[in-house]
C-alpha cells in the first residue's frame, strides 16, 4: 500500500477503519524528516497489511497540536484505535522493522486491560 497523507479530515475515519497505523508527522522543511522518507517508504512497501501515513505538520497545525508533536519527525503507532508508541526522531530501517515487530507481537486484549487499570486507578478507586 502506498503511503497516505492524513489531514485532520481523513485522520479520524482513517484511525477507526483500520487495525494498525503509523504516522509520520514531518515538515517539508525537516532534513531528517526528507532523510527519514525513503525509510518510510520502503518499510511501508514491505508491509501491505499496515496503512502507513503521513502528517505534514506544517500544513496540519490542529492535528501536530492535537497530538503534542513537539519536534519532528515524530513516529506514532495506532492499533484497534489505541497509540501504543509514539516518539520523536527517525530510526534506522532495522530498528523501525524491529518496532513494527513488537508492535505486531502486542497482545491488544491485555493493552486494554492495562489501559482501564489505569483509569479506574486515576479515578480514585
Amino acid at each position: 500500500m502506498a503511503v497516505v497523507e492524513l489531514t485532520k479530515d481523513t485522520f479520524e475515519e482513517t484511525i477507526t477503519n483500520n487495525d494498525f497505523v503509523i504516522i509520520d508527522f514531518w515538515a517539508p522543511w525537516c532534513g531528517p524528516c526528507r532523510s527519514f522518507a525513503p525509510t518510510y517508504e520502503k518499510v511501508a512497501e514491505d508491509n501491505p497489511n499496515m496503512v502507513f501515513a503521513k502528517v505534514n505538520t506544517e500544513d496540519e497545525q490542529e492535528l501536530a497540536m492535537h497530538f503534542q508533536v513537539r519536534s519532528i519527525p515524530t513516529l506514532m503507532i495506532f492499533r484497534e484505535n489505541i497509540i501504543i508508541f509514539s516518539q520523536a526522531g527517525a530510526l534506522p530501517e532495522s530498528g523501525f522493522r524491529d518496532l513494527l515487530d513488537k508492535a505486531s507481537e502486542l497482545d491488544m486484549d491485555e493493552v486494554r486491560a492495562q489501559i482501564e487499570a489505569e483509569q479506574k486507578g486515576g479515578q480514585g478507586a
